[in-house]
């Protein structure tokens, strides 16, 4: 079995794989500060939630954003798996074009992401990933991610909002009923919301503009994104497990460059 592991800013997801199907995943919060003895445990219990034995994790692959923690988390994998994981950056296989200014700029969470929409869905493709920031990318046919841009994540604008107001209320994140909000929690919901669809369809039709191409598929991920994503006819695809797919695939590439 795989262990896939992509190291967030807010939260690390972990996945499980047999074979090509997708049998388990789970959430842990990042910026709790833990030791490797505190990620082995909590890693191998996660897993034993699933009726999965931690020894049959054969092979463990992780995409992070968050570099200060990775010293702990994978010794903590490599003392309570007893697997060393291949971690994505410079020099990983993953088939994708890096045609921007500074390729060793572009952050794994987002290579990830292209490598899974486009080994599914072919090209050419804007990739949006609605995480802690939101960033919309941009790959052509033959497989070159060519631009992107990154903006707040609507979780961000949310707590900028109850946090730099005194007299606003924290509100769920959700879309309600109609933009004519008649109350305070509703009127925020709908800024938010209807807000953060109106810059998402913006953004992509001005991609589409600037790029010339017109007949760009369109896909998303992230916690967030399938509330946007059902609100707008621009995003054609809502897959919320690209990511995990993304390590999958890389970590197959990987394998057979060894083989």
């Amino acid at each position: 079995m795989l262990l896939v592991v992509d190291v967030g800013n807010t939260n690390i997801t972990l996945g499980i794989f047999k074979e090509k199907e997708l049998i388990g995943t789970f959430r842990m919060t990042t910026k709790i500060a833990r030791t490797s003895d505190e990620y082995g445990i909590f890693i191998r219990e996660l897993i034993l939630t699933r009726d999965i034995q931690p020894e049959n994790i054969e092979a463990v692959i992780i995409s992070s954003v968050v570099p200060n923690i990775m010293h702990s988390f994978k010794n903590g994998i490599i003392k309570y798996l007893n697997v060393t994981p291949i971690i994505v950056g410079a020099g990983t296989k993953t088939g994708i074009k890096i045609a921007t200014a500074n390729p060793r700029e572009v952050g794994p969470d987002r290579i990830v992401d292209l490598v899974a929409a486009y080994e599914t869905y072919g090209g050419p493709l804007i990739v949006i990933d609605f995480g802690t920031a939101t960033t919309y990318d941009l790959i052509l046919e033959d497989g070159s991610f060519v631009a992107g841009l990154t903006s707040p994540g609507i979780r961000i604008c949310a707590n900028a909002l109850w946090s730099d107001t005194a007299a606003l209320p924290e509100v769920e994140i959700k879309k309600p009923d109609s933009i004519l909000a008649k109350d305070t929690v509703t009127s925020m919901q709908a800024g938010l919301v209807y807000g953060y669809i109106g810059q998402t369809e913006y953004i992509i039709k001005k991609m589409k503009e600037e790029s010339g191409i017109k007949d760009i598929k369109v896909v998303a991920t992230g916690g967030l994104g399938k509330i946007i994503a059902d609100a707008t006819e621009e995003i054609h695809i809502y897959d919320s497990a690209l990511t995990m797919n993304g390590l999958r695939l890389i970590y197959e590439k990987c394998r057979s460059r060894k083989n």
